[in-house]
């Protein structure tokens, strides 16, 4: 199994990248992560003769706003797109005319499935509780192929990043702000925050994704995380747009 990071940045595109979106691919399954604007990129890592399941953290719109590329693909086996309660209305309001194509006029069969807290067995098992944002914002941890992949982004530190992250093969999480950085009315976490979380709970490898693009101005400055943090979390991913790692 692999992941690819399609796009790594929060908020907004700039040099460093895309806004956030990421591609875990199965064996059986390609899941896309957030559809912000790396979402565009995914065909070129995948077949589309696979199930695609898509999920969404939450509506902001560098999570949301690559939903309008949607028409480009031709996903031949259908798009099952997952969030918490009040998916199918959020996107009913964001894929419409005179905005973007309808959801029921892409070129492919495509659906809702919206997730209630815990356990839902899709064909693998996800499991879904909320992170702490200003809006409503769900985690997801996946299990498939014999590995379990944790996805939180955009979230303070808390009790459920650590549930959903417990014993994890790899947990992808934010990294919106800089060491040593706090952002209490907006929450978000920084590197130190980040590997709290994946001590807590026992994952095996932390990959950083989604740096504030206001905050993190260059790769370098990113590329720098790793070296100051890689011997506190030995293996630790310092994403980009484009990369692809084995899990």
């Amino acid at each position: 199994m692999q992941v690819t990071f399609l796009g790594t940045n929060g908020w907004y595109d700039s040099a460093t990248g895309n806004t956030v979106s990421a591609l875990i691919s199965a064996q059986d399954y390609d899941i896309i992560l957030d559809a912000g604007n790396g979402i565009a990129k995914v065909d070129r890592y995948i077949t589309q003769e696979k199930p695609v399941f898509l999920f969404l953290s939450h509506f902001h719109l560098d999570h949301t706003e690559g939903l309008h590329v949607l028409v480009k693909f031709r996903f031949k086996k259908g798009l099952t797109i997952c969030g918490g309660e009040g998916t199918g209305a959020n996107l009913t309001g964001l894929l419409r005319e005179p905005y973007t194509v309808p959801l029921d006029e892409v070129p492919f069969t495509a659906g809702v499935t919206e997730l209630g807290e815990g356990v839902t067995e899709l064909p693998f098992r996800v499991t879904c509780l909320p992170l702490v944002h200003p809006v409503p914002c769900m985690g997801y941890r996946f299990e498939l192929d014999g590995k379990v992949i944790t996805y939180c982004t955009d979230t303070g530190v808390c009790d459920n990043a650590v549930t959903l992250a417990r014993g994890a093969d790899l947990l992808i999480t934010e990294c919106g702000l800089k060491p040593g950085e706090t952002s209490p009315l907006w929450p978000h976490m920084n590197p130190e925050n980040a590997i709290g979380v994946a001590r807590r709970a026992g994952a095996k490898r932390l990959a950083l994704m989604h740096f504030g693009a206001e905050v993190y101005r260059t790769l370098e400055e990113r590329r720098a995380l790793k070296a100051q943090f890689e011997k506190d979390c030995p293996g630790l991913v310092v994403s980009e747009d484009g990369m692809t790692i084995d899990v």
